[in-house]
């Protein structure tokens, strides 16, 4: 296979579970949410670990990107950063906090740039967060929050994930989202429609439409073990990628009224997806996770690069990952870069790479 994708940077990190690009003035900023530091004199466990973590903030400086500042957030999954007029904002979800036995009810907050750093600008009660999603919609800044595990002695605490609005000064609810154990958000518009999907480990990962005044549930996605989205269109078409850890992710097709599946991509592990848009050539960059139980996961596995052809993704490279997590591309002077997140080494500790790729085609 051709070679698209050569590291170039490498970026210690401990169980880092999201890569955010961002700009800040003149500064490239990467945020990497981590969700735990390794417990020296413990067992490996990915559901282990100190999660009283930070979030780091990373600047760009020549080929990779160099320590800047941090974000106290502790269990730190994703980070989401957007701009409301002139204000900038990152928010960061929080699944737990402490070193066993865990809390998962825990705040997770929005921070607000004053111009030197991120400061607290809003915090929201939830349990076991996983991803904040903004989007706007008809001029409407809303914010989203997936969120919720079934973890044995935690059963009353479970909630639904949450959407919010900006109502000019800050973030109120909106509306529930049925959910169990969520991990993702996904906005988009199709044909004059606005959709959401959500997805869900232990449910059903569902499309819901904008009415107008509510998001209404649509169509179903996947039966269970959803865990991201991604979409692109290729020849008016448009097309939705439904990421399974536990299952064939999906290439679904809009057929004018719903979602039909196109393809399945072999193989379960899927952690997330990132479109690459290369001149008029498309790519999927696929992120795989682990394999097996979490008691004795495979982290070390192969991740994919696809191309679209002949109206199907191809894979064209595979390159190596442990405990994949995420995915961004970056644009600079010289091209394309993308950048993935790690959560694992391959003996299951949490100290593991954040790396930097260059994309040539």
């Amino acid at each position: 296979m051709p070679t698209h994708l050569t590291e170039v940077a490498s970026i210690p990190t401990s169980g880092a579970r999201a890569v955010q690009p961002f700009d800040l003035g003149d500064r490239q900023i990467l945020a990497v949410p981590q969700l735990a530091y390794d417990v020296p004199g413990t067992d490996a466990n990915m559901n282990g670990g100190d999660s009283d973590t930070v979030t780091l903030l990373l600047e760009r400086k020549g080929a990779g990107y160099v320590p800047w500042q941090t974000v106290p957030a502790p269990g730190g999954e994703d980070a989401e950063f957007f701009r409301i007029g002139d204000r900038a904002f990152l928010a960061i979800a929080s699944i737990r906090r402490g070193s066993g036995p865990y809390q998962f009810t825990i705040d997770s907050q929005v921070f607000e740039w004053n111009g030197r750093t991120f400061e607290s600008f809003q915090k929201f009660e939830g349990f076991a967060a996983k991803q904040w999603k903004h989007f706007e919609i008809d001029g409407q800044h809303f914010l989203a929050l997936a969120q919720g595990v079934t973890v044995p002695g935690h059963e009353d605490e479970n909630r639904p994930s949450v959407i919010y609005r900006w109502d000019g000064s800050s973030f109120t609810h909106f509306q529930d989202i049925d959910s169990k154990w969520a991990y993702n958000w996904h906005a988009f518009a199709v044909d004059g429609h606005q959709f959401l999907a959500h997805a869900d480990h232990v449910q059903a990962s569902v499309l819901y439409r904008w009415t107008g005044q509510r998001f209404q549930a649509y169509q179903n996605l996947a039966a269970d073990h959803g865990r991201a989205f991604a979409h692109f269109e290729r020849d008016g078409v448009t097309y939705l990628l439904v990421a399974r850890l536990l299952g064939e992710s999906q290439v679904m097709r809009w057929d004018g009224e719903r979602f039909v599946t196109h393809q399945l991509l072999e193989q379960p592990g899927t952690r997330e997806f990132a479109v690459v848009h290369d001149g008029d050539v498309l790519f999927v960059v696929r992120v795989n996770f682990i394999l097996g139980p979490q008691t004795s996961p495979t982290t070390a596995l192969n991740s994919q690069l696809y191309q679209w052809r002949e109206n199907r993704l191809e894979v064209v490279e595979e390159f190596a990952t442990t405990g994949g997590t995420d995915a961004a591309v970056i644009h600079d002077d010289q091209g394309i870069l993308i950048a993935v997140s790690n959560a694992l080494a391959p003996d299951a500790r949490f100290a593991a790479r954040t790396v930097l790729y260059r994309f040539t085609h």
